[in-house]
């Protein structure tokens, strides 16, 4: 994702990083190349058996303006829908890693076995076994977010999935053939052994499940928008209609443009292949280009606030841009 920055409305203008230009710039050159050959074999030659009017393409333009802005708005749709989704599970995980640390709790008989519970053999404090549950149980949220990513991403998790979890809990996951929804599956089972052993009481058990079943559902959308591409005919249906009419524009407006044909044209086709070219970009909002969502960034985040919660002091550097892009 791009940062925002604040820049002269001058240098806006004639900016050409980050801009559909990198992708649809040779396309504008290729159709401003076929406009200045038009208009000198007009000028030099006053051929105009092959010239058209400028009525079709008037027509044309407004269909072709209609067409590419209801494919842009649902583009930008699948990719806002994508940032709500992850919004949503940055919240979701907090929560949950919360309610896992507050709400798993041996529950004794009365306050004053609680405070036996905590010491060992001469008086000295020890940690409990459900201390250790909760640490577990959040580190394999934070897993979780990771593998996400990398499912979205067709990469691997491995990395991560080593770093958080038990060698038993990664060997359980080789056999899974969804490893994100597996860990999932796991954590949901380890809550129920918890919850048989008394460490969760009857009441906060349904929270700690409704807060693993809006994952579940977070994946489920995010996997999707992932799985479900743009129809490939609606694709290219655009591509070919927007090449066409910049393509052949020349051959209408050359009898009433001139020499101004090509700077037409130029303008003509920076709209049209621009527009084709943004709504190229974010159709596909889980990918690493400049203009899909930092995942990566939105993960460092997550396991940061979660490993503060464990109260670990090395965290994880937070997540800073690359050239003004975050990934």
């Amino acid at each position: 994702m791009i940062l925002k920055q604040k820049f002269p409305w001058s240098k806006l203008l004639f900016t050409f990083r980050h801009t559909s230009l990198q992708r649809s710039g040779e396309r504008i050159l290729a159709a401003t190349g076929v406009a200045i050959i038009v208009t000198v074999i007009e000028v030099m030659t006053d051929v105009k058996t092959y010239t058209l009017t400028a009525i079709p393409f008037t027509i044309m333009g407004v269909a072709i303006s209609i067409f590419l802005g209801f494919r842009n708005n649902t583009a930008y749709d699948r990719f806002w829908e994508g940032r709500i989704l992850w919004g949503q599970l940055v919240n979701v995980s907090r929560s949950f890693a919360r309610q896992i640390i507050t709400l798993v709790v041996k529950q004794p008989a009365s306050l004053q076995e609680r405070e036996l519970d905590k010491l060992g053999k001469d008086g000295v404090a020890v940690p409990e076994p459900y201390m250790a549950f909760q640490q577990e149980l959040v580190r394999m949220i934070i897993a979780h977010v990771h593998s996400l990513r990398h499912l979205l991403r067709d990469t691997t998790p491995d990395e991560e999935l080593k770093k958080y979890l038990s060698k038993q809990d990664l060997n359980w996951l080789n056999e899974q053939p969804n490893v994100t929804l597996g860990l999932l599956q796991r954590m949901g089972e380890k809550i129920q052994h918890a919850w048989q052993k008394g460490w969760i009481h009857d009441f906060h058990l349904p929270v700690l499940e409704a807060s693993l079943t809006e994952i579940t559902a977070i994946q489920g959308g995010c996997e999707r928008i992932k799985n479900t591409p743009f129809p490939v005919t609606y694709v290219i249906l655009g591509h070919r209609i927007v090449a066409f009419f910049c393509f052949f524009l020349p051959f209408g407006i050359v009898d009433t443009a001139g020499v101004l044909t090509p700077l037409v044209v130029f303008l003509v086709s920076l709209a049209f292949f621009g527009l084709d070219a943004i709504g190229e970009e974010i159709e596909d909002p889980f990918g690493t280009e400049p203009h899909h969502l930092p995942l990566s960034a939105l993960c460092t985040t997550i396991e940061r606030n979660l490993l503060g919660f464990l109260q670990e002091k090395n965290l994880p550097a937070p997540a800073e841009p690359v050239d003004n892009v975050l990934i």
